[in-house]
C-alpha cells in the first residue's frame, strides 16, 4: 500500500489525539486571479459557450454566518476549501479567441493568459500529435488552501475535489451535449513550469471535449508565466509534493474507449447543476427501489480515460424501500441486516448523514496509480450527486473515516478513497 495512504489513515484514536487547532489568521484565499494586465472577460450567460464554462465551476450561492460568510460553487469541495484552479484551451471556439485561460471563479471572467497559433498548443503535452477544435482543460490544485485545515490528508481532498470537478465538466458537457475524455498521462511537471507554479500550485489531470482538425500536425507550445498568487497566506507541506512526485509516472495504463450513456433531460440537468448542494444530515426518509437502480445505473457507466483503474462500488442499504437491509458490491448483496449505525459510526460518528442516510457509499481501490484511481473516485461520487438531485435525493460527500475499521467492516484491504451518503 503506498506510504502516504497509509500514513494519513484516520482512526478512532487519531482523530481524538490529535485534534485539528485551525489559525484563522492564516486562512488562505479560494480565489485566485491574474493581474488586470492579462486580457479578461466576463462570461455572458445568455452565451452558450460562457454558460457551458460556468456550469463546470460558478458560483451559484452565498452563506453568511455572524462575522464570516462563503460562496458555494457548482461543484462541491471538502470544507467549501476549493483547492482548484481550471484553466483550459480553447480552440475554433465560436467566440473564444484561440488561446490558453484561467477560469477565474470569482468575477466570473476568463483570464488570457497565454495565446497559441495554428500550429502549437497544448495538444502535444496530453499525448496529441494533430490541433484539436474545441477545449482542453487543465485541473491544478494549489494545495495550502486544503492542507490549512486538514494538514497531511490534504492531498486526498485534493484528488477527490479534482475528480468533482472532472464530473462537472462531464455533466456539463451533457448539455451540449459532447462526451468528455479524461487525461492522466499528462507531462505535469513541464506544465507546471510554464504557468509558473513554483510548488504552490500542480496540475492533477486534463479533460478534453473537443475533435481533432485533420492533417493540421500540432508542436507544443512553450512559455513561462510569472507566478501568480492563488491563496494568500501558505506553509509547505513536504509530505504532500513528495507524495504528489511519486505518484506522477502511471504504470500500466489501461485506456477506456467506450462512451457513457446517460438520458438526463437537458432543462432539469441544467437545473440540477445549478441547484446542487451537499446536506448537512438526513431526516431518516427512505428512497424507492427504483431511484437506487436508477443511481446505479448510472454512476456505474464507462469514463472515457487514459488510465483506467478499477475502484470497487459498496453500498449500505439503509432504507430503500422494496430491498433487503444490507451490504451490496458492484448490485451484488455480501451482507444482510441493518449496518446504518454502523455505517454512521465509520465515518466518524456522522450520524445524521451516514446513518440516517438511504444509502452510505463506499468507494476503494487496490490499483497502483493512485492520482488516477483517486480522481476515478470523485467522478464517481460526482455522478451520485447529480443523478441523485436530478431526483430530488440529497446528497453528501464524506472524505473523513476510520480506513482499517471501514476495509474490517467491507472484508477488503484495499485503500478506502471516498464514503457518501444520500438520503432524505
Amino acid at each position: 500500500m503506498f506510504w502516504y495512504h497509509e500514513q494519513t489513515k484516520h482512526s478512532y484514536a487519531s482523530v481524538r489525539s490529535n485534534p485539528n487547532q485551525l489559525d484563522w489568521s492564516s486562512q488562505p484565499s479560494t480565489y485566485k486571479n491574474y493581474p488586470d494586465t492579462y486580457p479578461k472577460r466576463q462570461l455572458d450567460l445568455d452565451n452558450e459557450e460562457d454558460s457551458f464554462l460556468y456550469h463546470i465551476a460558478g458560483l451559484t450561492a452565498k452563506k453568511s454566518y455572524p462575522g464570516f460568510e462563503y460562496y458555494l460553487r457548482i461543484n462541491p469541495s471538502a470544507g467549501a476549501l476549493y483547492p482548484h484552479e481550471l484553466y483550459f484551451q480553447g480552440r475554433g471556439v465560436e467566440g473564444v479567441e484561440d488561446g490558453i485561460y484561467h477560469y477565474e471563479v470569482a468575477t466570473h471572467s476568463i483570464a488570457l493568459v497565454a495565446s497559441i497559433s495554428g500550429e502549437e498548443g497544448l495538444e502535444p503535452y496530453l499525448g496529441y500529435a494533430h490541433a484539436m477544435q474545441g477545449y482542453l482543460f487543465l485541473v491544478s490544485a494549489i494545495y495550502y488552501r486544503s492542507s490549512w485545515k486538514y494538514k497531511n490528508r490534504a492531498l486526498r481532498y485534493c484528488l477527490l475535489d479534482a475528480g468533482h470537478l472532472l464530473g462537472s465538466i462531464e455533466s456539463a458537457a451533457l448539455l451540449k451535449p459532447h462526451a468528455v475524455q479524461m487525461h492522466y498521462v499528462i507531462e505535469r511537471e513541464k506544465l507546471n513550469r510554464m504557468f509558473g507554479f513554483e510548488q504552490r500550485e500542480f496540475f492533477l489531470s486534463a479533460a478534453t471535449m473537443a475533435i481533432p482538425v485533420k492533417g493540421q500536425k500540432i508542436k507544443a507550445v512553450e512559455f513561462s508565466l510569472p507566478y501568480v498568487e492563488g491563496s494568500g497566506t501558505f506553509e509547505p507541506n513536504e509530505k504532500i509534493m513528495q507524495a504528489y512526485r511519486e505518484t506522477i509516472s502511471l504504470q500500466g495504463c489501461q485506456k477506456v474507449l467506450k462512451a457513457p450513456k446517460f438520458d438526463y433531460r437537458r432543462d432539469k440537468l441544467r437545473e440540477t447543476i445549478f441547484a446542487r448542494r451537499s446536506h448537512r444530515g438526513f431526516e431518516g426518509g427512505a428512497i424507492t427501489k427504483a431511484q437506487f437502480f436508477y443511481i446505479m445505473e448510472r454512476i456505474t457507466q464507462p469514463i472515457l480515460s487514459d488510465c483506467d483503474e478499477e475502484v470497487a462500488i459498496y453500498a449500505v442499504l439503509n432504507r430503500v424501500l422494496d430491498m433487503p437491509l444490507g451490504i451490496q458490491k458492484e448490485g451484488v448483496y455480501i451482507k444482510h441486516g441493518d449496518f446504518s449505525r454502523k455505517a454512521g459510526y465509520l465515518c466518524l460518528e456522522q450520524y445524521s448523514l451516514a446513518a440516517k442516510g438511504a444509502v452510505t457509499f463506499f468507494l476503494t481501490s487496490k490499483a497502483t496509480n493512485y492520482q488516477a484511481m483517486y480522481q476515478k473516485a470523485g467522478i464517481i461520487g460526482h455522478r451520485i450527486y447529480i443523478a441523485s438531485n436530478y431526483l430530488g435525493i440529497g446528497c453528501s460527500g464524506i472524505g473523513a473515516y476510520y480506513d482499517d475499521e471501514v476495509n474490517a467492516f467491507l472484508e477488503n484491504d484495499e485503500m478506502v478513497l471516498y464514503a457518501l451518503a444520500i438520503g432524505r
